[in-house]
């Protein structure tokens, strides 16, 4: 089984920006001192609620519909509400993957499981294991970049050189270094940035690396997880298209 620790957002080593590994994993704002045993802890948001998956995702060789040249892609979340506006030619592969993904609601019920302050927001796990498991190969070629990592803008993460399957982040700041290492961005967010500014951070970087969630336990177990281990996480309700017609032919 691919190790999905090793789905995440890098920049390597070799950049010569000074500040490269303080960029790759920031420095959490300073924490607020813990409550008093007096004070009350703050509740656990109420996790999303998922219906069973659409069994087209245990196929994914036959999600290859080519995507319009523009769409919009609506999430609503625990968090609240923000829209994406996907634009093909700034990276065709990862427009295409995302546009099937979305239309067999992938996305709906995953959870923001890496949120860095100042770096980005990462999704992309499913809620099913079953799910998770047939993607796990289901990589796509890279695309140039055309559209470099600012603030709001999507990418596909990535574990090397043709290796991206389901798993994207949103840029919180100028992540422009990160068009070095091929993270061709392929969206933004045109409505709701100050929702996705407010998806839950406290967990922090995931294990092994931080104390946030494993994302091999993620793929192995699902939602059941991260309710139990992790339950401030945001989750997304739905993901689904907006102002775009459907298409049904095959990319190239």
């Amino acid at each position: 089984m691919r190790n999905f620790g090793k789905i995440v957002v890098l920049i390597c080593c070799f950049l010569t920006i000074p500040l490269a590994s303080a960029t790759q994993t920031p420095s959490p704002a300073p924490a607020k001192k813990p409550a008093t045993a007096a004070a009350k802890a703050p509740a656990a948001k109420a996790p999303a609620k998922a219906s069973a998956f659409d069994p087209a995702l245990l196929q994914p060789a036959t999600l290859r519909s080519k995507a319009p040249a523009e769409y919009e892609v609506k999430f609503v979340t625990t968090a609240g509400d923000f829209t994406v506006k996907v634009t093909r030619a700034w990276a065709p592969n990862g427009a295409d993957r995302f546009y099937n993904l979305v239309r067999h609601h992938f996305y709906d019920g995953a959870a923001f499981f890496r949120v860095l302050p100042g770096f980005m927001a990462q999704f992309g796990l499913s809620a099913y294991p079953e799910v998770s498991k047939v993607w796990e190969t289901a990589t796509i070629k890279d695309d140039p970049i055309v559209q470099s990592n600012h603030r709001g803008f999507l990418s596909f993460a990535t574990a090397g050189p043709n290796t991206r399957t389901t798993q994207v982040f949103i840029n919180y700041g100028n992540n422009e270094a990160l068009d070095k290492s091929g993270f061709a961005a392929f969206a933004v967010v045109s409505d709701g940035m100050e929702t996705v500014d407010k998806l839950y951070n406290g967990y922090g970087e995931g294990a092994p690396d931080g104390h946030g969630p494993s994302q091999d336990l993620i793929g192995n177990r699902g939602r059941a997880y991260l309710e139990k281990s992790f339950p401030k996480l945001d989750t997304i309700r739905s993901a689904t298209l907006v102002h775009a017609a459907a298409s049904t032919l095959p990319a190239k």
